[in-house]
């Protein structure tokens, strides 16, 4: 019964949207998007542009670049992009490598944990949790927290550990630290899967390494891409858009689907004026535990608790998954600290309660397109939306499934699904009508 009770006032408040004069969310969606070609064909030059741009690590110089690049994609809307720093202690690697005999793999720290010296440490490789100075460990992306590698960090049995990062394609497909403020644990190296067997076979035969894992903090500034609509009356609580725009790699199907729907609210909902404010972040800082998203809340005390709700269009969407790739990870896990990666096909909605999760379930019905799982009421979200969540706000994410998630291949236009994405535009429009119709 309440489900039904919700949907009979999301769809009343749509009617009388409609009596009232304004437009219902399907026309309004058609007459600002133009053209189904039209629409393709503005997110495949948004999502070619981006993937262009580099390595969308914070703080770098295409970080900045690429914030530029946005600022002014959102001024060409009509709107007035603000560019809002904050400051990090950049993470710049040096020499980090795994020594075994006159084999070198050149690998990657994780950015929260311990760093060597430029010696490193040399011991005795083995399995995670043996009696080796050095561990071994396979994990997928952002698991570095969970499962076997987490605990080992948390006991710090090892001297050091490898990690062999297992993505949905061959690579070496970085962790996000997400305790990027609070580093603990021994070093750990990230190495490609394309070492595993060789590894796998020196920890069994405790082989003698040297893992150098050195690298040098730099303070820097990154910044946030903000924008805002004022809406028919701007005393009214906000609703607030948010995507990243920052990880590993070009990530062009990681965060070019987000990026592109982010750009296409702002084309739907600026003509006519919505009825309350809208406020859309594009934040740097997501592979750094989420910097960028912290430093908006906190520039805006109370936003997370007064506004109407949050939009959060996370990692994925509209990826393309090749025939045969296995299911990859999802974005984050469930709990970061503790809890293991779910796999899943298909589209994961996350939502802080009933009504918000059917607004989004009824959109993406709309356009055909799957939900392959929905996260249980409470569990902490993955991605930007936990700060909502742990604020005690209201939310509603999307996160998609990827073979190229965190890999050096995600680039280029087969790593997207250009019709997808349209979709989710759409039914995102429709999303936001509903949620702004309060």
């Amino acid at each position: 019964m309440r489900r039904t009770s919700m949907s009979r006032r999301h769809w009343m408040s749509m009617a009388a949207c409609a009596i009232g004069g304004g437009i219902l969310p399907s026309r309004l969606l058609a007459r600002r998007q133009g053209s189904p070609a039209d629409l393709t064909a503005r997110i495949s030059r948004v999502i070619g542009d981006y993937g262009q741009q580099g390595f969308h690590r914070t703080g770098t110089d295409v970080d900045r670049r690429s914030g530029d690049w946005l600022y002014e994609e959102v001024r060409r809307l009509g709107l007035a992009p603000a560019r809002e720093p904050f400051e990090l202690d950049r993470i710049d690697p040096e020499r980090c490598h795994l020594a075994i005999g006159d084999r070198r793999i050149e690998g990657l720290p994780l950015f929260d944990a311990a760093f060597s010296d430029d010696s490193g440490v040399r011991g005795l490789l083995g399995p995670i949790g043996s009696d080796a100075d050095i561990g071994v460990v396979e994990a997928p992306p952002n698991t570095a927290a969970a499962g076997e590698l987490g605990e080992a960090r948390r006991q710090h049995r090892h001297r050091a550990l490898v990690c062999v990062t297992r993505g949905g394609r061959p690579g070496l497909c970085p962790n996000n630290a997400d305790f990027f403020l609070k580093p603990y644990g021994p070093p750990v190296l990230q190495v490609s899967s394309e070492h595993s067997a060789f590894v796998s076979e020196q920890a069994e035969s405790r082989t003698t390494v040297t893992l150098v894992a050195r690298a040098r903090r730099r303070r820097m500034s990154a910044f946030n891409v903000t924008a805002g609509i004022e809406g028919k009356d701007p005393a009214l609580p906000p609703l607030v858009v948010m995507t990243p725009r920052s990880g590993w790699y070009a990530c062009a199907s990681e965060r070019g689907g987000g990026l592109a729907c982010w750009l296409e609210l702002m084309r739907v909902l600026t003509r006519p004026a919505p009825p309350r404010p809208v406020l859309f972040v594009a934040s740097s800082g997501h592979e750094l535990g989420h910097l960028g998203i912290d430093s908006f809340v906190e520039r805006r005390r109370g936003i997370v608790s007064n506004s109407v709700g949050w939009i959060h269009l996370g990692a994925n969407i509209g990826a393309a998954i090749p025939a045969g790739v296995p299911p990859p990870a999802a974005e984050e896990t469930p709990d970061r600290r503790h809890a293991t990666p779910v796999m899943v096909r298909g589209t994961t909605i996350q939502a802080s309660d009933d009504e918000f999760e059917d607004h989004l379930a009824r959109a993406l019905s709309a356009v055909d397109l799957s939900i392959g799982r929905r996260n249980p009421r409470g569990t902490v979200p993955g991605g930007e939306a936990e700060v909502v969540h742990r604020g005690g706000g209201r939310y509603v994410s999307v996160i998609g499934s990827n073979a190229f998630f965190h890999n050096p291949s995600d680039q280029g236009p087969d790593v997207v699904n250009v019709d997808e994405i349209a979709r989710f535009a759409r039914a995102l429009g429709d999303l936001a009508a509903a949620l702004l119709a309060g």
